[in-house]
């Protein structure tokens, strides 16, 4: 049944209810005109293996996003808990992001950025309107190597990282779904 009314949700509200929802912190990044750009990015997801895909949402006025459209490609710095800082200085608009933040370029010459936990290569495949922000799909053209440490998490309006995993546990399942042979059950 396709209900006739919508009920008005409230925008605080909605922010309050799914900041309990953990999310991974990412910072896109691109080049436009030779420079770099970026912004630090919550809503980031795997979204496909076949043909490697993935999505983030953007701001619809964002004008970094908007530059980072126009070059048709970019890069998913997945940060680690010690990049506090770095996702600081990309959630901010109007100022230099790069000033004094060492990064080299891709294989595709988008930036990576150092000390990320891994990144992803992207071409633009699709960008779909939802609401104020836009679902951007990238596939993915080339992967980094991950280093040893742990995500930087976002939960309920702060930063927040993993509890130490011992070697001597086996995996649970949820850690084994992007490598569980059945990945029709997950992705």
């Amino acid at each position: 049944m396709i209900p006739t009314e919508s009920r008005v949700v409230d925008p605080l509200r909605f922010r309050r209810v799914f900041g309990h929802f953990c999310t991974g912190v990412t910072v896109v990044t691109s080049t436009d005109g030779g420079s770099p750009v970026g912004f630090a990015c919550q809503a980031f997801a795997a979204l496909s293996l076949d043909p490697p895909l993935v999505l983030f949402c953007p701001s619809s006025g964002s004008g970094t996003w908007q530059r980072i459209e126009r070059s048709g490609r970019f890069c998913v710095n997945v940060l680690a808990e010690d990049q506090r800082d770095l996702s600081r200085t990309f959630g901010t608009s109007g100022a230099d992001k790069f000033a004094g933040v060492p990064w080299s370029p891709s294989p595709a010459g988008t930036p990576v950025l150092d000390g990320a936990l891994t990144w992803a290569d992207c071409l633009i495949e699709a960008v779909h309107p939802a609401g104020d922000h836009q679902v951007v799909v990238g596939r993915v053209t080339e992967l980094g190597t991950v280093r040893d440490a742990r995500p930087l998490l976002f939960y309920k309006g702060r930063y927040a990282a993993t509890a130490a995993i011992s070697p001597h546990d086996p995996p649970e399942v949820v850690d084994t779904l992007l490598a569980w042979p059945r990945h029709t059950d997950w992705i």
